[in-house]
């Protein structure tokens, strides 16, 4: 309801298209944090003024989620770890800079994922803070309506939802094999995959 009052829907929404989703500048224009303006962006779906339709996820250094909202069919895992491929979980090494990244499943889907870090707590000297990263992801058909995709090559990552879900047999970041295979006992190929595994 904050929200609401502090970026109202029609002012908001005009605004994100002006800006091209521009977040920091659409925050700078409505006083709100990072956090708070993405989360706004995820609400612009009423009939008729639609806009982008984003999932947004907040998660910490261990992968653990503490926010999640789903408007753009975005198939995140509900169960195990995320893809460490996604940049959701390397923003981390750059603070505070916007991190993007197109993405693609492995059944072809093709996302735009814009991640960047934010500090909760503190506020006083010893007083402890935590670091979280914000993602925004949009379908690729979206993406040309934000300002982040014109300095983004439009090269994928192939990612998966999860590594138990996922049958990219080449992956360098699988940590598990996918459900119902089994991992190859292989002492002499060498491969850029950590291990091999069962076709099925």
């Amino acid at each position: 309801a904050a929200a609401a009052i502090v970026m109202p829907y029609g002012a908001f929404a005009r605004a994100a298209e002006m800006k091209r989703y521009d977040i920091e500048a659409l925050g700078r224009q409505f006083g709100t944090s990072f956090e708070q303006t993405a989360h706004r962006l995820t609400t612009l779906q009423k009939p008729g003024s639609e806009r982008v339709p984003f999932f947004f996820i907040r998660v910490d250094p261990a992968g653990n989620v503490s926010k999640r909202l789903d408007g753009a069919g975005f198939p995140f895992a509900r169960h195990g770890g995320g893809c460490p491929l996604w940049t959701v979980h390397t923003a981390f090494r750059t603070p505070r800079e916007i991190v993007t990244q197109w993405l693609e499943l492995p059944d072809g889907q093709r996302f735009f994922s814009i991640a960047r870090t934010v500090t909760a707590g503190g506020g006083g000297f010893g007083a402890p803070r935590v670091e979280r990263t914000i993602a925004l992801v949009c379908a690729a058909e979206h993406a040309v309506r934000l300002i982040y995709a014109d300095a983004t090559p439009a090269v994928p990552t192939p990612i998966g939802v999860t590594c138990r879900l996922c049958h990219r047999m080449e992956c360098t970041a699988r940590s598990a094999p996918p459900i119902g295979r089994q991992i190859l006992a292989d002492d002499i190929r060498k491969t850029s995959a950590p291990f091999g595994f069962t076709n099925g």
